[in-house]
C-alpha cells in the first residue's frame, strides 16, 4: 500500500528533478524519489 506523503526540496533540486522526469525514465517525481530512498536505503544497509 502506498501511503501520501508531502516533502518541500529546494527549488535547484526540484529543478533538477524535472529535469529528470524529461528523460522519460521515471513516471512521475513519486516514482523518481521513491527510487532515489530505496537506493539511499540499500546503501545505507549494505
Amino acid at each position: 500500500m502506498k501511503c501520501k506523503l508531502s516533502v518541500s526540496l529546494d527549488e535547484k533540486l526540484v529543478n533538477e528533478l524535472d529535469r529528470i522526469l524529461s528523460t522519460g525514465r521515471y513516471r512521475n517525481k513519486s516514482h523518481a524519489v521513491e527510487f532515489a530512498v530505496k537506493k539511499l536505503l540499500e546503501e545505507k544497509n549494505g
